[in-house]
């Protein structure tokens, strides 16, 4: 069973009850780097897990022109992307939940003097975990030290080509030391891990990074854009890369044992950070421009059974 946030134009929607009106001003539309054979969804296992989802609304901004007056430009009524939020999660079947998921409307307000950045922004994270709860509890608690409060996070006012590839960068550092803090960590079994999917707003600019097989979509004029693709055995490239490091795919499972070839934690497959390891924690990212004909974002762990 999934929960889903629907959003219809012109009304106000029961579960955020936000309206939506159509703005004058076209965005240009953009997706960087995914192309169309990667956006075919992967085969749903059999059985039934936990889910968790997070809708975030990008309502459209109205600006209505006066009878009679002069024309307004372009660039005065550039959109601007008003961000809200809900989640559902549901345990399902099993005994303890293993997912967890973070969610900021305000990234800017939440972090204060920390984060000098472009607005409106926002930080959403996913993280499904498997082998127990304590690889996903732990990012919940400590992504955002990993992210913004422990690292170099970029500063400033306005986007751009520099500041978006520093984000980028500053971004997989910190997976990469989440996924190393957990093999440290004496609390948590080295058997523990957990996908992780993230994803940035800042002005109108979209930064997704992924890491596993949990979901992010975008609705984009009534067409679902994906914004992920799953770390799986049916990623070719995933299975190349597999394959030179040591690692081999068995029944669709890493080395006949896990469903994911990237993952933060699971540090008993996975060898010392000097060797190349078949199990990554470096995420994959993927990058757009938020325009008015962007609906919602939704954000989901892989569901099982459908």
């Amino acid at each position: 069973m999934v929960a889903e946030a629907e959003v219809m134009h012109q009304a106000a929607v029961p579960v955020l009850e936000v309206q939506y009106h159509r703005c004058v001003a076209k965005g240009v539309e953009e997706v960087v780097g995914m192309s169309a054979a990667a956006a075919v969804a992967a085969p749903a296992e059999v059985g039934v897990e936990v889910e968790v989802e997070v809708a975030v609304e990008v309502p459209q901004m109205g600006s209505e022109e006066s009878h009679g007056a002069p024309s307004v430009s372009v660039e005065m009524l550039q959109f601007v992307p008003n961000i809200r939020s809900g989640s559902f999660a549901d345990i399902g079947p099993r005994r303890y939940m293993e997912d967890e998921h973070i969610r900021i409307d305000d990234l800017s307000a939440h972090l204060g003097s920390l984060l000098v950045c472009p607005l409106p922004s926002a930080f959403y994270g996913v993280f499904d975990g498997h082998g127990g709860p304590d690889a996903a509890a732990y990012m919940k608690r400590h992504a955002m030290r990993f992210l913004f409060e422990d690292s170099e996070f970029p500063q400033a006012s306005n986007v751009d080509e520099i500041f978006l590839r520093s984000v980028e960068n500053s971004v997989r550092r910190a997976f990469l030391q989440a996924d190393l803090a957990l093999a440290d960590n004496m609390d948590i079994s080295r058997s523990s891990g957990t996908t992780a999917l993230t994803a940035l707003v800042f002005g109108r600019q979209l930064l997704v990074a992924n890491a596993g097989d949990c979901r992010a979509v975008l609705c984009r004029k009534g067409i679902a854009m994906e914004m992920s693709r799953d770390h799986r055995a049916n990623y070719v490239e995933e299975c190349e890369r597999v394959a030179a490091s040591g690692g081999y795919i068995e029944d669709g499972y890493l080395n006949g044992v896990l469903s994911v070839t990237r993952a933060l934690g699971d540090w008993d497959m996975k060898t010392p950070s000097s060797s190349t390891s078949p199990l990554i924690a470096e995420p994959e990212f993927q990058q757009t421009t938020l325009t008015e004909d962007d609906e919602f974002l939704i954000w989901a762990v892989m569901v099982y059974g459908m």
